[in-house]
């Protein structure tokens, strides 16, 4: 019998790169809130999805999550994560000047930080020249060197000879920001550098994807958002579900109705586009990707590429860097469903389920 782009067969000889989804991860925590609340019927769905296309950072209830965590969380959805080590003097300002604008995590030396920086998404790192002791400059050099694309600024809160010696110690380290905030303006330029929202990896994952999509319904364009913001820390189409107002049988119905692969295998697909993007961070060992996508040992994630791939971790790093790996989704994922997701809505009902659709606020 001849394949179809939906049929069974033409999906197992797709390289496998869409296959099984996770079933090996730890179930995602109890979140608080809306969140919890019982999953609501179809005519509710949409009303909930805009407001997932920023990512919810602050309220992600994260493995890495510390009980001595002195956590401050900004008041925007979204907001930027900054590690700091500064002087206890220091924090409260700091607190302040964040507030609304970024999170921030303090810890009690670099070594501290840089185990942060390792262990949950973080967007920058600020160090306080007069808490940073000598001996701990070889290791902040070291984070720069491993993490260029995490910036690293000093932080000036008084002026004397020890601070401006340190400054020249950072500087011979690496580190190319340095925020003054005895000026009047140190603590707005502060909040300029470090407050701008973690999309790097969501901007570069979406970009191709939705220029595939151009001509697909707005709902579905911003399903397709939501599903690339929340798959990080989203490792079931159950979560998924929940988290988009939509009864996960609903969902999967949707997909298989459309003849599209299914909402877990697209879940599946676009956790290890962010797995290959981590991969591109060679500070970033495969243990400290597994806990960044919320598997719950290095070892659960090597099971689950070598289910949909037939890959260890170090074989997927080294043959399917992230613009390979995006590449590879948008032909085997994208390009051959072209057709369906032109008038597909998979959270809204509509011309899947053989009802008109039942809210339009989402078209904007």
């Amino acid at each position: 019998m001849k394949d179809t782009p939906g049929s069974l067969s033409s999906h197992r000889a797709q390289l496998r790169l869409e296959g099984p989804g996770n079933g090996n991860v730890a179930r995602a925590p109890q979140r608080s809130g809306r969140n919890c609340a019982l999953l609501k019927p179809d005519v509710a769905e949409l009303g909930a999805v805009s407001d997932l296309i920023l990512f919810d950072v602050a309220g992600v209830t994260s493995r890495t999550t510390y009980p001595e965590d002195n956590v401050v969380t900004g008041m925007t959805e979204g907001s930027p994560t900054v590690a700091t080590v500064l002087l206890p003097v220091e924090r409260p300002r700091v607190d302040a000047a964040g507030s609304g604008c970024f999170s921030v995590v303090h810890r009690e030396t670099i070594s501290d930080a840089v185990r942060i920086v390792r262990e949950r998404p973080v967007d920058a790192v600020l160090v306080s020249v007069h808490r940073c002791a000598p001996e701990q400059v070889e290791t902040l050099g070291h984070l720069v060197r491993e993490f260029p694309g995490i910036p690293t600024v000093a932080l000036v809160s008084q002026h004397d000879p020890s601070a401006t010696e340190m400054l020249l110690r950072l500087g011979a380290s690496g580190v190319r920001q340095v925020v003054d905030v005895t000026s009047p303006t140190g603590w707005s330029r502060l909040r300029q550098i470090v407050g701008q929202p973690a999309t790097r990896a969501v901007a570069r994952i979406q970009g191709p994807i939705l220029e595939a999509l151009a001509d697909a319904p707005a709902d579905a364009r911003l399903f397709v958002e939501a599903l690339i913001r929340l798959a990080p820390d989203t490792p079931t189409v159950t979560n998924l579900a929940q988290r988009l107002y939509v009864r996960p049988s609903t969902l999967m119905s949707r997909f298989a109705r459309a003849r599209l692969p299914s909402p877990k295998n697209y879940l599946a697909a676009i956790r290890l586009l962010h797995a290959a993007y981590l991969f591109e961070t060679a500070g970033l060992s495969v243990a400290d990707v597994s806990y960044r996508l919320e598997y719950s040992s290095p070892q659960s994630f090597g099971r689950h590429l070598r289910a949909m791939l037939g890959l260890t971790a170090l074989e997927f790093r080294r043959r399917f860097p992230f613009p390979v790996a995006l590449a590879r989704f948008v032909e085997l994922m994208v390009d051959p469903y072209i057709h369906i997701w032109r008038g597909f809505h998979p959270v809204a009902a509509g011309s899947w389920d053989g009802t008109p659709s039942s809210s339009p606020m989402l078209v904007r």
